[in-house]
């Protein structure tokens, strides 16, 4: 059965949900939608690249060619805005960093950047390198330091602010509400890179952001299949418009097979988070008493720098991510790695199988994360299992 006025065909990207359904029902039933032809309810997958005209050289279709738009992604993009109550709509890239730098490509020769110390590698990366080409100037600080950021943000030159919370890897925490008022004062804009918290544990928009961006590599498609990022924004601007066209001309639309499963995905998106959600913090606290870990760095747990804040904006959990930092430094922390049997080593996070990564290795030098750190991604195994694997390579790596 259709939700009540749920949509029948192809929609904008808009939130456009039945009032009274939580968004778990409302993404559980991609948004209730039927396919009108057959009666179908998982809609069709569309794959054709161009459109007929109508008789009066018009499009009433809506659709022209694919380059810019296509209906299975539209059908996914609203159920994305749906969950992140997204005004303006969202909008799916074939990548997370096509999402990220669509961003910083909508600012103006000259802008000031403002972003965080402990963020995604690669796209701090790309910042370092590529920004300055575009003409952009960068200033990177301590965002979870709400004094430090609001020295960093230049009234009248900065325009953008871009947080990760909980920032990947050492999953520190920034207020969002505060650094959009910090940004908001200082004629900025506020984007939000949620890939490790997704819509299930926290809502940028509602506390003050602008954009929100997620890898939907991650949790969102949570089954290692799919590459895809996702922007979804407070209101459609001109600087949404602007991201909007670089995507269209760029081409970096997400493509439908992609967006098919990706749908698929967010349908059981609740129920994997929460899964998820749990046995992180169950091994957060299980490793936290493990004589061969030194810290266990996640969110959730009562001692973490971020806790309060996170408990404030965060809601189910406190995410899938954590990391330990491991006795006997970084040789004892590859050696560890080396020895796991259940957990797969292997870069990603946010899929169904847990991933265990040695994160200084592959971020190389100028990373601020330790080299006796490693990185883990829970998924939806027993946590005992997942406790024991990590135990036993521990122990081997040490000698026991």
């Amino acid at each position: 059965m259709s939700l009540p006025n749920a949509p029948q065909g192809p929609s904008d990207s808009r939130s456009d949900a039945a009032p009274g359904f939580t968004p778990r029902t409302l993404a559980a039933q991609a948004m209730g939608r039927i396919e009108p032809g057959t009666r179908a309810v998982v809609m069709p997958l569309h794959v054709s690249t161009t459109f007929i005209r109508d008789p009066d050289n018009g499009y009433s279709s809506g659709y022209s060619y694919a380059r810019p738009d296509n209906a299975t992604v539209r059908e996914a993009e609203s159920v994305l805005a749906m969950l992140e109550g997204a005004e303006a709509g969202a909008l799916l890239f074939g990548s997370g960093m096509a999402a990220a730098t669509a961003v910083f490509g909508a600012l103006e020769p000259g802008d000031h950047v403002v972003a965080g110390t402990v963020m995604y590698w690669a796209l701090k990366r790309w910042l370092r390198e590529e920004a300055p080409r575009r003409g952009l100037t960068l200033t990177f600080v301590d965002t979870a330091d709400l004094d430090a950021l609001r020295a960093a943000v230049a009234p009248g030159r900065t325009r953008l602010v871009w947080i990760e919370t909980p920032g990947n890897p050492l999953w520190t925490v920034t207020d969002i509400a505060a650094a959009a008022e910090i940004a908001h004062a200082a004629g900025a804009r506020l984007a939000v890179d949620s890939t490790a918290a997704s819509p299930v544990h926290t809502r940028p928009l509602e506390r003050g952001a602008d954009i929100v961006m997620h890898s939907a590599t991650k949790i969102l498609n949570g089954h290692s299949d799919v590459v895809a990022g996702v922007l979804a924004g407070a209101r459609a601007d001109a600087f949404w418009d602007r991201i909007r066209g670089i995507r269209a001309g760029s081409g970096g639309i997400l493509g439908p097979f992609e967006a098919y499963l990706l749908m698929r995905s967010l349908r059981t998106l609740h129920l994997r988070a929460a899964a998820q959600s749990a046995g992180a913090l169950r091994l957060a606290e299980r490793l936290s008493g493990n004589p061969l870990v030194t810290h266990v760095l996640y969110p959730g747990l009562p001692d973490d720098p971020g806790h309060a804040i996170a408990r404030r904006q965060m809601r189910d959990g406190f995410g899938f991510m954590l990391s330990i930092r491991v006795a006997g430094g970084e040789a004892g922390a590859i050696a560890t790695a080396a020895r796991v049997r259940l957990w797969k080593r292997a870069t990603s996070l946010g899929g169904v199988e847990s991933l265990i990564e040695h994160r200084a290795s592959v971020e190389g030098p100028g990373s601020p994360c330790p080299p006796d750190l490693l990185r883990l991604s829970t998924g939806i195994e027993d946590t005992e299992d997942l406790y024991g694997d990590l135990d036993q390579a521990l122990r081997s790596a040490h000698g026991g």
